[in-house]
C-alpha cells in the first residue's frame, strides 16, 4: 500500500558552511509541495536553508482554489522569502510552472541572489483565457492540467479539476508579472522540457524578451514532460540547480549582471 501525496510545507534550517544561503520554492497551479519535495530536499542536503509553503487554495479542494486571488499566492511566497531573508545572507528563489512566475515576481520586487525555474509559465495559451472572467460565472471548472509526466506511475497529486475562476486569476498574475520582468537583474537558470503539454514555448519567448538586464541560462530536458521535478530528468535538475547556486555564490556580488544569454542542451538519455 502506498501513501498519498504529501501536500505539507517544507522547512529546513541552514546547515552548510560560509555565507548563510536560503532557497524559497513555489509549487505550481493546482499542485502542491509534493511535486517539488525532492527538489527542496536536495537543497537542504546541500546545506541551504529552505522554505516551501503550501499556497492558499492548494492541497485541499479545487473549490477552495476557486475562492482565492493571485495576490494571496504571491503573499504566501513573499512571506517565506522575508522569513529566510531575515536569517540568511543570500536568498535564491525557485519554482515550477506558475511557481516560476511567482519566483520571477520575487526577483523583480525583492533582493534575490538568483532564480531557478522549471518550465515556467507566463502565458495562458488557452483561447478561452481572455473570457475567463465571464466564463467563471457559468463554467465552474475544466479538466485537470496535472500529471504531465513522461515517467510511468508517477502522480503529482494535483487537483482533478481546474477552477475557471482561479484560471482567471492566473492569467491576471501572468500579465502583471511580465510587466515586471525588466526589473530583474539576478541571474536566471531555466530547465525547459522539449515536450511540455501544459506550458508552450510562448512563455519562454516572453521570458527572453523581458529579461533585458539579467543573465539567462537555459538547460534543455529531453526526457521529461511538464512536471520535470518528478520525471526522468529530476536528478539533473537537482544537481544542476545546486551547482548554479554555488557558482553564483563563488562569483560574488561584483560579477557582471548580464554576460549574455546561453542555451545549454542536455545529453540524450
Amino acid at each position: 500500500m502506498t501513501s498519498g501525496p504529501d501536500h505539507s510545507p517544507f522547512t529546513s534550517a541552514f546547515s552548510g558552511e560560509g555565507a548563510r544561503t536560503g532557497v524559497v520554492l513555489s509549487h505550481g497551479f493546482t499542485g502542491s509541495p509534493h511535486g517539488l519535495r525532492a527538489w527542496a530536499t536536495a537543497f537542504a542536503a546541500a546545506g541551504f536553508a529552505v522554505r516551501m509553503p503550501l499556497l492558499p487554495g492548494h492541497g485541499t479542494t479545487w473549490q477552495d482554489l476557486a475562492r482565492t486571488r493571485w495576490q494571496q499566492w504571491h503573499g504566501a511566497l513573499d512571506d517565506a522569502f522575508q522569513e529566510l531573508d531575515a536569517e540568511c545572507d543570500q536568498v535564491f528563489v525557485a519554482g515550477l510552472s506558475m511557481g516560476g512566475a511567482l519566483a520571477l515576481r520575487l526577483a523583480a520586487t525583492r533582493p534575490v541572489s538568483g532564480v531557478l525555474l522549471v518550465n515556467p509559465g507566463l502565458v495562458v495559451d488557452d483561447p478561452r483565457a481572455p473570457l475567463a472572467g465571464i466564463l467563471k460565472l457559468v463554467l465552474k471548472s475544466t479538466p485537470s492540467i496535472g500529471n504531465d509526466i513522461l515517467k510511468a506511475g508517477v502522480d503529482e497529486g494535483a487537483y482533478a479539476r481546474t477552477p475557471v475562476a482561479a484560471a482567471h486569476e492566473l492569467n491576471k498574475m501572468f500579465k502583471d508579472t511580465v510587466r515586471l520582468l525588466p526589473r530583474i537583474t539576478a541571474p536566471v537558470q531555466v530547465y525547459r522540457s522539449t515536450v511540455d503539454h501544459v506550458v508552450s514555448d510562448a512563455s519562454m519567448d516572453v521570458l527572453r524578451r523581458g529579461l533585458a538586464h539579467a543573465p539567462l541560462e537555459v538547460v534543455r530536458l529531453e526526457n521529461s514532460y511538464h512536471v520535470a521535478t518528478l520525471d526522468n530528468d529530476a536528478d539533473r535538475i537537482f544537481e544542476g540547480s545546486v551547482d548554479f547556486i554555488r557558482r553564483v555564490l563563488a562569483a560574488g556580488p561584483d560579477s557582471p549582471t548580464a554576460p549574455g544569454q546561453e542555451e545549454v542542451r542536455s545529453e540524450q538519455a
